[in-house]
């Protein structure tokens, strides 16, 4: 029976999504980032410290375990991949060399209420860069570059990653008098779910806010542009603050430098908080065109007191996939097909049962060539064995003899062939994703 959130797919599914992390991870490794992975669980304390998580996490104990078992003794699985990399850093930093770039693709865990896109169980691809002590701002431009490239390289809608800076949002809730500036941010983060009356009513109950002051946070909230206009347009508001400044600065640099990668690539979006209580700097979130209705298949941003050793802090940056997110919707609009639901690339004709042992022979051939090869499970009429490739898309079938011949099933070409030397097509050889 289906658990509600633990999402399985079907193998052409299934299909899908190894091609779309191998697209992923060459991409990863392609601006220098080497793969990680961490545990799937964590100590609880651990979990609980970082953000407002509780009611997420699941906790692990054994079916056995003591009633009045220590708290500080529980574990939990993981709700992101950020908090495990952090402890992974803090515990290893003598090994690794700085700064460090690592991605990691591994399976999260979330008690949330699962809806279209949204699971319990879920896998994520994260790339984060941490260094020691400071953090070249440069990192954060180059996240939205590799992520561009990825889903460029994917056969998916046009993605656009929207960015702010939380040192512009704090500046300017600082520079309008507002003191508790992470309950401003939390209430802000609530926008597109709750909308402006209410985020605006919850500013002045929960952050202490006037009309005014919340009317203002509203005005930040709504500028939105893909170029640096939106600079003037926060300093037209009025408001003044040397971590607002700051903050400009450094996302006017992200959004130059994503148009020059590639235009339309990122949008500044002075809505996006991010929840999270890590953040510091830049975030970012992803919304696919025709898909935002579903809200961001990406987030992530700079933390600079994550994780430290004695004296020494580890800023970071990082990005994160939701790769589950983004099939499952994907799936669910059945945008996505695949050429065959099998990675068989050719089947082997069973003429007889006692003609086996040569079939074997010639898939072996084959296989030690990089071609995904079975032999007919049974030696039914070479129709039944034609109808069997054709119902899994697989597009060969090949018939031994002298010579032996292999079928184009589609087109209904065979020629002669050798199994020493015949090679598919390039497109054939392996499943193709498409969008439909």
């Amino acid at each position: 029976m289906p658990i509600s959130g633990f999402p399985e797919w079907l193998p052409p599914q299934r299909i899908i999504e190894q091609q779309v992390l191998d697209r992923i991870r060459s991409t990863f490794e392609l601006y220098g980032y080497a793969s990680l992975e961490t545990r799937a669980v964590e100590p609880l304390e651990t979990l609980l410290s970082k953000g407002e998580t509780s009611k997420e996490v699941y906790l692990l104990h054994r079916l056995q375990e003591e009633e009045n078992a220590k708290r500080d003794d529980q574990l939990g699985l993981h709700f992101d991949l950020t908090v495990p990399f952090a402890r992974f850093v803090t515990e290893n930093n003598g090994k690794l060399q700085f700064p460090f770039k690592r991605y990691q693709i591994q399976k999260v865990w979330r008690g949330e209420r699962p809806q279209e896109g949204r699971y319990r169980e879920f896998l994520q691809a994260d790339i984060d860069v941490v260094n020691r002590d400071t953090l070249p701002f440069h990192f954060d431009t180059e996240m939205p570059l590799v992520i561009g490239d990825v889903f460029k390289s994917l056969p998916i809608p046009d993605a656009v990653i929207l960015v702010n800076n939380r040192k512009v949002c704090e500046g300017f809730y600082r520079g309008l008098g507002l003191a508790d500036t992470a309950q401003v941010l939390r209430t802000v983060d609530k926008l597109d779910k709750i909308g402006p009356e209410k985020v605006a009513a919850a500013l002045v109950e929960t952050a202490g806010a006037t009309d005014a002051q919340a009317a203002a946070c509203l005005a930040l909230a709504a500028i939105s542009a893909t170029d640096g206009s939106f600079v003037d347009r926060v300093r037209a508001l009025g408001v003044t603050d040397p971590l607002l400044d700051e903050g400009l600065g450094e996302l006017l640099q992200v959004v130059e430098t994503a148009n020059e990668h590639a235009p339309g690539l990122v949008r500044a979006e002075l809505k996006i908080a991010r929840g999270l209580d890590y953040y510091t700097g830049t975030v970012y979130e992803t919304v696919l065109q025709g898909y935002e209705r579903f809200g961001s298949i990406t987030s992530g941003g700079r933390y600079d007191n994550l994780a430290s050793v004695g004296n020494t802090r580890f800023p970071g940056v990082g990005i994160s996939i939701g790769v589950s997110r983004l099939l499952g919707l994907l799936f669910g609009q059945d945008a996505l097909t695949v050429s065959r639901s099998v990675p068989t690339c050719v089947v082997i004709a069973l003429a007889s049962d006692d003609k086996r042992v040569e079939c074997d022979r010639i898939a072996a051939a084959l296989r030690g060539r990089g071609i995904a090869t079975e032999v007919a499970p049974t030696a039914a009429k070479f129709g039944k064995q034609i109808q069997y490739a054709d119902r899994r898309g697989i597009p060969y079938v090949w018939f031994p003899g002298e010579p032996d011949t292999v079928k184009d099933i589609r087109s209904g070409e065979q020629v002669e062939v050798d199994a020493a030397t015949w090679q598919p097509p390039a497109a054939d050889l392996y499943p193709n994703v498409s969008a439909r």
